[in-house]
């Protein structure tokens, strides 16, 4: 599976940013897809993730109620919906894609600044 992350960018605290994530290359519904993010100095985190048929939706307890993950199967595309946006929602944001509880493949990251 080939990912393409983008809709990164600079946005205001309190605003909002939407990212994507296409994927080739096999059968996207195979996949559980999820985000994740990692800021300078620290280790990457798991923001969410979403099962294969986008029924089941896991969040970290830090995007909570803010943020919102979906799929669109039919495009095989991911969404990370973030609102809210505080400063320290920075970071380079990464898809994934999972098959059987591993995390297989991952996209290039596209970077999310907020700024106060």
């Amino acid at each position: 599976v080939q990912l393409q992350a983008s809709g990164g960018g600079l946005a205001q605290v309190g605003g909002s940013l939407r990212l994507s994530c296409a994927a080739s290359g096999r059968i996207f519904s195979d996949y559980g897809m999820g985000w994740f993010r990692q800021a300078p100095g620290k280790e990457r985190e798991l923001v969410g993730d979403i099962s294969r048929s986008g029924y089941s939706t896991y969040y970290a307890n830090s995007v909570k109620g803010r943020f919102t993950i979906s799929r669109d199967n039919a495009r095989n595309t991911v969404y990370l919906q973030m609102n809210s946006l505080k400063p320290e929602d920075t970071a380079v944001y990464y898809c994934a894609a999972k098959y059987r509880s591993t995390w297989h493949y991952w996209g290039q990251g596209t970077q999310v600044t907020v700024s106060s």
